[in-house]
């Protein structure tokens, strides 16, 4: 019983204090608070950044389709017998004048162009012009020089109808394929096509008629 009695309180300074728990309590509500408006910062300019690179996607770095043009077509050392039939034996040059604008805001790398000259569905002649960049918003422009093959044309029974009426009718095929690369994230490989049908009139070597369609294969 005098042993309970001289048992020593445990000091004052050891027992938890009511204010030390509110202070505690406080200080990881505080902390807790700038844990979520952190997280709350990072999470909306993430969403913002989200948003502004599909605006980007959509609108300054979609990808647009390369445009290819035929600017204008000459007819050179056209030998004609009579003034009327091409001279067998000979070759007849054409000269297109062949244009590729990029509208994107990344180069197109293109490969070698194709040019092909058909008289009624026959190949009579083609061309291939050389490997080039069209830097963006720009505009390259080629001369590409077709030989054709007289003897093709002399062999076609239409020729006869043709050279009483004085013109030449004529359909052109033009093939350029590249790629475009926009930052090393978008990447799309386009072909454009281009097809013309042209009449040539055959006293006067220039081209009378021309109309083209285009096509893009991607």
């Amino acid at each position: 019983m005098e042993r309970d009695q001289a048992k020593p309180l445990a000091p004052v300074s050891d027992l938890p204090s009511s204010d030390d728990g509110e202070v505690a309590l406080h200080l990881k509500q505080v902390r807790r608070k700038k844990f979520v408006k952190c997280f709350g910062s990072v999470a909306a300019l993430a969403i913002i950044l989200a948003v502004v690179i599909i605006i980007l996607i959509f609108t300054v770095f979609r990808v647009k389709d390369p445009i290819i043009n035929m600017n204008g077509v000459a007819v050179t050392s056209l030998e004609l017998i009579n003034g009327t039939i091409p001279k067998p034996g000979s070759n007849i040059s054409v000269t297109a004048d062949v244009s590729v604008k990029n509208p994107n805001v990344a180069s197109f790398n293109y490969r070698n162009t194709t040019t092909m000259l058909y008289y009624y569905g026959k190949i009579v002649g083609d061309a291939r012009g050389p490997p080039g960049r069209a830097k963006a918003h720009r505009i390259v422009r080629m001369n590409i020089t077709i030989d054709i093959i007289v003897d093709r044309i002399l062999a076609s029974p239409n020729l006869v109808m043709d050279v009483r009426s004085g013109m030449l009718t004529m359909v052109s095929y033009s093939r350029v394929g590249g790629r475009i690369n926009i930052l090393n994230i978008i990447k799309r490989h386009v072909t454009v096509k281009m097809n013309c049908s042209m009449t040539v009139n055959i006293f006067s070597q220039a081209i009378q008629q021309k109309k083209c369609k285009r096509q893009v294969d991607v």
